[in-house]
């Protein structure tokens, strides 16, 4: 199986994780989850997340075919915008956006879309000499979908690092049952398939980590490893759920992730409605 070279950069602040895929110089590549700095206090966006995959791209003379959003996210603004405003690309999420649309949209009067394309499960993107299965795994929200390049897969707000569990799954369209049938179908790939999580919240300080594999998935993590079944997982993260606060940057980044990573002029706050 194909082994595509695999850069990931974090941002501290929202502890994300965005990718650059590529198979060497000179070559076509992927940037998959890129960060748009925010404040919320001031309102003021920036690129210091973006400027290391800009500079990373640069460097090694590669050609933007794709920017891959795994989900409209909710603790980050998308970087997509300024990315392929700077370096090209085709930006492109998971049709479940609509689904995201239908609970969102409403309260803050917003129709999504502006992206470039709407990917299908099981649908196959192109680039150079390597190519992307859309996989299709939704439960985080209704529109998260995972990505398989070669032997790697990224996997969004699926899972986590083995000490760090899965997502949670009480946003609106959310759903714990389903979630865990997502993560099945991601750990039925070869045990050595990489695995690139979205997000390393560092648990007990440890150094950041943010590639593990399907094999020391299904034999460590907390909460989806081999010997836990689906009604043990569903109680799990429910009551899990529960003591969850939700993102600071929740409010800004739906609004502008559901358009697209296009930030509105003026952010909408509800009251009494999250």
């Amino acid at each position: 199986m194909t082994r595509p070279i695999v850069e990931g950069f974090f941002d501290r602040t929202t502890s994300t994780l965005t990718y650059l895929v590529h198979a060497g110089a000179g070559t076509e590549c992927v940037v998959i989850d890129p960060v748009l700095d925010f404040d919320l206090r001031s309102g003021r966006t920036g690129d210091s997340a973006l400027r290391p995959v800009i500079e990373a791209i640069a460097r090694q003379n590669l050609r933007l075919s794709f920017i891959l959003e795994t989900h409209v996210h909710a603790d980050h603004v998308t970087g997509a915008q300024p990315l392929k405003t700077r370096v090209g690309g085709v930006h492109a999420i998971g049709r479940g956006v609509a689904a995201v649309g239908h609970h969102f949209g409403p309260l803050f009067d917003i129709e999504p879309g502006g992206f470039d394309r709407l990917l299908e499960d099981g649908e196959c993107l192109s680039f150079g000499e390597l190519s992307v299965e859309v996989i299709a795994t939704p439960g985080h929200t209704p529109d998260s979908v995972s990505y398989r390049i070669g032997d790697a897969l990224f996997v969004g707000d699926t899972i986590f690092m083995p000490d760090s569990g899965t997502a949670r799954c009480d946003f609106p369209g959310g759903d714990a049952r389903l979630l865990w049938r997502s993560i099945r179908r991601l750990l039925a790939h070869p045990p050595e398939t990489r695995i690139f999580v979205c997000h390393d919240y560092q648990p007990g300080g440890r150094p950041l980590a943010f590639e593990t594999s399907v094999g020391e998935e299904r034999r460590a993590n907390i909460h989806v490893r081999d010997e836990i079944g689906e009604d043990e997982f569903v109680s799990l993260r429910e009551s899990r759920d529960k003591a969850l606060p939700l993102p600071s940057l929740i409010i800004p980044s739906v609004q502008a992730n559901l358009l697209a990573g296009r930030v509105p002029a003026f952010i909408k706050v509800p009251v009494d409605r999250l």
